[in-house]
């Protein structure tokens, strides 16, 4: 990852990256061998995988089609991953269906059909290797700017949002829409989720994500928002946070579905 771009503050930054984010995946990809290690072992052996237990049976191949997926939390929970894997997502008693995490019904859907399987096209081959790489390379701008990393993901999937629910079950989306509201990430999380709901659905307008300017505008006002405000970079698990109702990592139970000063409202004015 270029040093030039480390060392830059998080707007700008941002807004380098998020004109051609494939570039930057791209030369992401080859400064970490380790990556490159998984990509290509995936590559290698995803064509000979024609089940779901072949899958599960496949340590590097799962960690890729799960990371993929955004789903790098589940590594280890065999049992959740072979419900989702197995089980008939329309069913209602599935738990892909009962969960009510989008990102896990998408999963189960994806892979609900072997017939001809997931992973049988060099397309498809290419497309969860690419949709990898780049959950890695967000990641770690995560990890090296604060922020950056959310921003990048919130960009790339606020389009195919539609609900406060689904905002919430996802705790990247949910982390800069609180942030946005001006409430803590930390105090917000210990609220119970119905009082989350009740709290953060006056300050969402669903039509500021409903053009790709609107949405970077969003990013960029969360960005700002850190600027002023800057979160922990690691918080206490809260039960919601294992309910994937908070902005830390969703465990396995997220089946279950501040104002600043002047200076905040400066930068906030600028980027609305």
């Amino acid at each position: 990852m270029s040093s030039s771009l480390s060392v830059m503050p998080a707007i700008p930054q941002y807004l380098t990256i998020v004109r051609n984010e494939a570039a930057s995946v791209s030369r992401y990809e080859q400064t970490v061998p380790a990556d490159q290690h998984e990509v290509a072992a995936f590559r290698a052996t995803a064509p000979t995988i024609d089940s779901a237990k072949a899958l599960l049976a496949n340590y590097k191949a799962l960690k890729v089609v799960l990371g993929a997926n955004g789903l790098s939390s589940l590594m280890g929970q065999t049992a959740v991953v072979r419900d989702l894997l197995t089980q008939d997502p329309d069913a209602p008693t599935s738990l892909a269906r009962k969960s009510g995490n989008a990102k896990w019904l998408s999963f189960a859907k994806s892979f609900a059909s072997w017939s001809p399987s997931p992973l049988g096209s060099a397309e498809a081959i290419a497309q969860i290797s690419q949709k990898y790489m780049t959950n890695q390379f967000e990641t770690a701008k995560q990890a090296e700017t604060p922020g950056v990393g959310n921003a990048l993901y919130f960009t790339r999937t606020m389009s195919n949002v539609s609900s406060v629910s689904q905002i919430m079950a996802d705790p990247k989306l949910l982390n800069v829409v609180e942030t946005v509201s001006g409430f803590d990430s930390t105090q917000f999380g210990a609220l119970d989720y119905d009082e989350q709901v009740r709290l953060l659905t006056p300050k969402i307008n669903m039509k500021d994500f409903s053009s790709p300017a609107g949405i970077q505008r969003y990013a960029q006002r969360y960005l700002a928002m850190l600027q002023v405000n800057p979160q922990p970079t690691s918080t206490p698990a809260t039960t919601l946070s294992l309910y994937g109702a908070s902005g830390g990592s969703a465990g396995i139970l997220s089946l279950f579905g501040h104002s600043g000063g002047a200076s905040s409202a400066s930068l906030f004015s600028m980027l609305t």
